[in-house]
C-alpha cells in the first residue's frame, strides 16, 4: 500500500516562499505519477500541479511561473517549490500518487485520476 506524508507547510507573508515535500513508502518500482493538490475552506479540492515518469508536469494556470514541482526518486520524495505566495494559495495542500504502467501516461489534475493520498500541510500566506 502506498504511503504519501506531507512536510514544509507553514505561515508567510505575501511574497514569501515555502517549499512543500512528500515522503513516499510502499513502491513496487517507481511506476507512479504524482501531483500536488489543495484545498481551501469552503472550496473544492484543485489540482495545483503533476509530474509523470519522464518528468513532463502540468500547472494550473493560477501557479504557472510561480510553482515548481520536481520528485528525487533516490530518496523516494516529491517537492512543491512555491515562490511568490499570495494570499490565495492559502489552502490544505495534498500530496497524491497513481500508479502509472506506461512511462508516457500523463493524468490529468483530477483528484478522481489519483487514488492515494497524504493528510495534508496546511499553507497560509498573510497579507
Amino acid at each position: 500500500q502506498v504511503q504519501l506524508v506531507e512536510s514544509g507547510g507553514g505561515s508567510v507573508q505575501a511574497g514569501g516562499s515555502l517549499r512543500l515535500s512528500c515522503a513516499a513508502s510502499g513502491y513496487i518500482g517507481n511506476r507512479y505519477c504524482m501531483a500536488w493538490f489543495r484545498q481551501a475552506p469552503g472550496k473544492e479540492r484543485e489540482g495545483v500541479a503533476n509530474i509523470n515518469r519522464v518528468r513532463w508536469t502540468d500547472y494550473a494556470n493560477s501557479v504557472k511561473g510561480r510553482f515548481t514541482i520536481s520528485q528525487d526518486n533516490t530518496k523516494n520524495t516529491l517537492y512543491l517549490q512555491m515562490n511568490n505566495l499570495e494570499p490565495e494559495d492559502t489552502a490544505m495542500y495534498y500530496c497524491a500518487a497513481a500508479h502509472c504502467p506506461q512511462l508516457t501516461t500523463m493524468p490529468t489534475l483530477s483528484s478522481t485520476d489519483f487514488p492515494y493520498w497524504g493528510q495534508g500541510t496546511q499553507v497560509t500566506v498573510s497579507s
